[in-house]
């Protein structure tokens, strides 16, 4: 294709002028997904750097005032309201704008609610709000001094979608509301993510860089420490990465639980979770820390109950009285979201045009920047007002002075304003609002009211004249209207206190999990078809145990529950459970596959406890091996942990406690092969070096032992049989071996 214009090849295709222009595909998509891009970054995801709300919730807010739903009024139908901003400015799904609405209700989400719910407007354990036609809303007073000044030409406005209504560009934001209330959004290409902070430390914040604009981000972070969530909180960010993610406007702060140990008396305690983090659900935080207990993965918690009502109270209750608070909650603290990391990327709209990530700084820069242009504007417009005002108040004197030709103008006269303008010199301003004065009014038209108000305006038109004509003076009006602002909404004002509290992290040591656990003996029972369980106590060797019907004992081993359970699967990976997590004894266990990723087509090889500082020799079916330390098999996952590399047919065979001095290896052609330990090679993992030489078959049996001992076996009547003399047997690695001697199993087995 070429841009050229080619004729069509239906004529039908474009009725105006019978053409079709042709462009590259690449071409048309990337101009239309620029302009798609560009739309959701201005008008959908990304907040307005100056009064901290996307166009939604602006739309929310001002449909709203249009509705007279004042902070002190009643309250409407929230389905009347999202209509109203559906059919005159939003032309979204009334669903996508009533989530939007109940949001700006939830104190829980909301640092400042900037919309007073009726209703079920949703609550922290993630339940979703009611529908629309159940709930009623209002607008608080924070978004009433948002929006203070709109009727006085504060901001620019602009038609709506169909062009029947005007709707304000931006609103005048008596508070930092980016900051405040905080703002989540996700554009093409780029994201916002901003925490709530608190009122009176940004206007703290603001006070200081009216006076001192070049101020350092050190500085600033004297006012504002850190965010203030609506849930409250501790953050145990350093100083140092707080003041960085403030400088750059990217970062991140880690934010935990508040908790407290609750002493029940007789050494008996529980922990109290009364603050959970912010944008955490309760319920599924609970989930969560249920499901820790079930899987075993935090030994020492014993429970954990929701006793919420009003306020968050969430019990732990742990497993014994011995058990360290400080242990338990930094486990809690790294398995669940008690601590979430809170990110900060504060990539805003400056001007309501580019999109920028600014340090905090500059964030607040903007913020005053406007104020003063909605000042500067508020001033004009009631400049303006004051000079009409004046104008007319000239006129009612004049009248005043000459109240009788007036009279009597306007009765004789058919045409008494030309009259009127031209014998007293009044302009039509002032002709008109004599003639539209009434006649109750003219007894109130007494000459001293008159003046006084003419002067009081005239006051105050030097007064904003020497406003706009002063910078300073500016400067000065805007800090007075940051400290009143500070008295409604600060930390002297209901629910304005800070909340989330600011705290060194401190250090979390790493506590091995068997210390945890109460140590106790057990015997691990394992049937042939791989069904596990952990009986109470050492059993003894001989005692009779159950199976499923058509099911055998295969592995019964002498453990604790501290011990580390090691699985060697026939596919050459090592598989580790804990004795504490291992199904009880009363019934028939579980089988291994529900408790690690064991393929179907592998068998048990082997199944042992991990003792440290052992050696294994690992061998397969086709007679490769080598010596693993004990320590390397150690899974840390249910899929295990790859050590003896085979590929199908040939299959692990073996796994044997390194003993001795001396290996000795028989295949199925029972030819036995004796060789020095040494020859083997010590290794993490691979396919092993050949141990025997086979023509037909492949490798039954290994083991190791000290060659001054000689090597036993038991014999076909169950006798313990000592080779002494091993000279026969005895050659290098990789040989073919001699027959086995007299007395050898039949299965081929040396145990």
């Amino acid at each position: 294709m070429n841009d050229e214009t080619v004729p069509p090849s239906d004529p039908s295709s474009d009725p105006s002028d019978g053409t079709v222009l042709a462009e590259p595909l690449a071409r048309a998509l990337g101009s239309r997904y620029l302009q798609y891009a560009l739309s959701t970054i201005m008008h959908r995801a990304l907040p307005d750097a100056r009064d901290g709300l996307k166009p939604v919730h602006r739309r929310i807010l001002y449909a709203m005032r249009e509705l007279r739903l004042a902070s002190n009024g009643g309250f409407r139908k929230s389905a009347k309201i999202s209509g109203d901003v559906m059919g005159n400015y939003h032309p979204h799904g009334d669903a996508a704008i009533y989530d939007a609405m109940a949001r700006l209700a939830q104190d829980f989400n909301v640092r400042y609610p900037l919309v007073d719910g009726q209703g079920n407007f949703g609550n922290i354990d993630g339940d979703n709000p009611a529908a629309a036609r159940y709930t009623e809303a209002r607008l608080t007073a924070a978004a009433e001094a948002l929006m203070e000044g709109l009727a006085e030409d504060a901001v620019d406005f602009r038609p709506n979608y169909d062009g029947t209504l005007d709707e304000p560009v931006v609103l005048p934001a008596a508070f930092p509301n980016l900051l405040a209330n905080g703002s989540n959004g996700i554009a093409v290409g780029m994201a916002t993510s901003i925490p709530p902070h608190n009122i009176d430390e940004l206007i703290g914040a603001c006070l200081h860089l009216i006076k001192a604009p070049d101020a350092r981000d050190e500085t600033l972070l004297g006012y504002i420490p850190g965010p203030d969530f609506p849930t409250g909180g501790v953050i145990v960010e350093s100083r140092e990465n707080i003041l960085e993610a403030y400088r750059t406007g990217r970062g991140g702060f880690r934010l935990r639980a508040a908790w407290a140990v609750e002493d029940l008396g007789r050494g008996v305690w529980q922990i109290v979770v009364t603050e959970i983090p912010y944008q955490v659900q309760k319920s599924k935080l609970i989930e969560r820390i249920a499901e820790l207990i079930q899987m075993r993965k935090i030994p020492i918690l014993a429970d954990v109950r929701d006793e919420s009502a009003e306020d968050v109270r969430i019990v732990l209750e742990p497993r014994s009285r011995s058990v360290d608070p400080e242990v338990l909650m930094g486990m809690l603290f790294r398995n669940s979201d008690l601590e979430v990391r809170i990110s900060l990327n504060m990539n805003v709209l400056i001007d309501g045009r580019t999109p920028k990530v600014c340090g905090l700084r500059e964030v607040l820069r903007a913020f005053l920047d406007h104020r003063r242009e909605v000042l500067v504007r508020r001033a004009r417009h009631r400049l303006a007002k004051i000079d009409h005002r004046l104008e007319v108040l000239e006129g009612y004197i004049i009248a005043f002075l000459n109240l009788d030709r007036v009279i009597e103008i306007i009765r004789t006269e058919d045409e008494p304003k030309p009259v009127m303008m031209a014998e007293f010199e009044l302009s039509d301003v002032q002709a008109e609002a004599i003639l539209n004065m009434r006649l109750r009014s003219l007894r109130k038209l007494e000459e001293m009211e008159l003046k006084r108000e003419h002067e009081a305006l005239l006051i105050e038109r030097a007064d904003l004249e020497d406003l706009l004509g002063d910078e300073g003076v500016q400067w000065g009006r805007i800090a007075d209207q940051l400290r009143a602002t500070r008295k409604a909404f600060g930390k002297e004002a209901p629910g304005g206190a800070r909340r989330s509290r600011l705290a060194e992290a401190g250090v979390i040591e790493d506590v091995p999990i068997e210390a945890m656990i109460e140590r106790e003996p057990i015997t691990v029972v394992c049937s042939k078809m791989g069904w596990i369980r952990a009986m109470k106590g050492h059993v003894a060797a001989d005692t009779a145990l159950k199976f499923k019907d058509g099911d055998e004992g295969r592995f019964v081993v002498h453990a604790e529950t501290t011990d580390k359970i090691v699985i060697f699967g026939s596919n050459g990976r090592f598989y580790t459970l804990l004795g504490a997590n291992l199904p009880g004894g009363r019934g028939m266990g579980e089988p291994v596959r529900l408790m690690v990723d064991l393929p179907n087509e592998a068998d048990i090889v082997d199944l042992f406890v991990h003792r440290p500082a052992v050696r294994l020799l690992v061998a397969s079916s086709a007679g490769d091996g080598f010596v693993v330390p004990g320590d390397e098999v150690l899974a840390q996952t249910r899929a295990g942990k790859q050590v003896l590399n085979v590929r199908a047919p040939v299959r692990a065979q073996a796994c044997r406690v390194v003993t001795g001095d001396h290996v000795a290896v028989v295949g199925d052609n029972r030819k036995l092969l004796v060789f020095a330990l040494e020859e083997l090679p010590e290794m993490a993992r691979g396919k092993g070096v050949r141990l025997q030489k086979y023509k037909d078959g492949g490798m039954s049996d290994v083991m190791t032992f000290a060659i001054g001992d000689g090597l036993s076996w038991k014999d076909p009547a169950g006798r313990r049989r000592t080779e002494a003399d091993l000279g026969e047997w005895l050659a290098r690695r990789a040989t073919a071996g001699r027959m086995a001697p007299r007395g050898f199993p039949r299965d081929n087995r040396f145990t």
